[in-house]
């Protein structure tokens, strides 16, 4: 029989992705493994930054209009002052507690009150980015590395289906494919973890962004405010 005639006769080859990822190398199955693992690790921390910033600015919309109703700082402070305070609420507590600390007991020290209170203010600014940012790095990683993973899975397959194409001597397509196909599975897993992580980074990146202006903006309002008080009362004691 001729041995083309007898290729044509094997049953066509199992192209799944179940069969390509189960007949891949170890080494690349490691590879396939810790992209799809980064790849669920990924859209975790998308769907909970989503969350977060959807979370944040309903906060923010509801501070601001609290803060702006016309209320005493004095009562505005007890309200957040009983809760875990965030983003602007998390500012007002700070710069309030500060400016307490200074008008309690005998030494009332408010000469440097407004430069203390603006310190206060960048720290906790400070604080809240890192808590926006949190874990966004991972993202940044996953997009810049995963293609180079998944490469490196492709590189070591594609070695690996040479090799077994020599030591074989059977260079026919129906041979070739399959080894070939399993290999550049990996850049396409690479590819599935990092085209996400990429757009999703600079995506939540940008709400970061939005919100440490928003943080920024309150806190230069608020410290105009107390400035403005901390002037009246020197003025009225001198």
């Amino acid at each position: 029989m001729n041995p083309a005639d007898a290729m044509q006769a094997l049953p066509p080859p199992d192209m799944s992705l179940f069969n390509l990822f189960w007949h891949a190398h170890v080494v690349v199955k490691l590879v396939m493994v810790g992209l799809l693992g980064c790849s669920v690790w990924c859209w975790a921390i998308i769907v909970d930054k989503t969350l977060l910033f959807r979370r944040t600015k309903t906060e923010m919309d509801a501070f601001e209009e609290a803060f702006w109703s016309g209320r005493s700082l004095e009562e505005l402070y007890r309200s957040f002052n009983d809760r875990p305070a965030t983003n602007l609420g998390a500012l007002f507590v700070a710069a309030m507690r500060e400016w307490k600390r200074s008008f309690e007991g005998s030494g009332r020290q408010i000469q440097s009150l407004s430069q203390r209170i603006d310190k206060v203010l960048d720290v906790t600014i400070q604080r809240e980015v890192e808590r926006l940012e949190s874990r966004l790095l991972f993202l940044a990683s996953i997009g810049s590395a995963g293609p180079y993973v998944g490469l490196f899975g492709t590189v070591w397959g594609i070695m690996t289906s040479f090799t077994a194409i020599a030591a074989s001597k059977n260079t026919s397509l129906a041979v070739v494919a399959p080894g070939i196909a399993e290999a550049l599975f990996a850049t396409a897993i690479g590819l599935f973890a990092a085209i996400p992580a990429v757009l999703a980074y600079n995506k939540l990146q940008s709400n970061v962004s939005k919100a440490q202006s928003r943080l920024e903006g309150f806190a230069d309002e608020f410290s105009a405010i107390l400035s403005r008080q901390i002037d009246e009362r020197l003025s009225l004691a001198a």
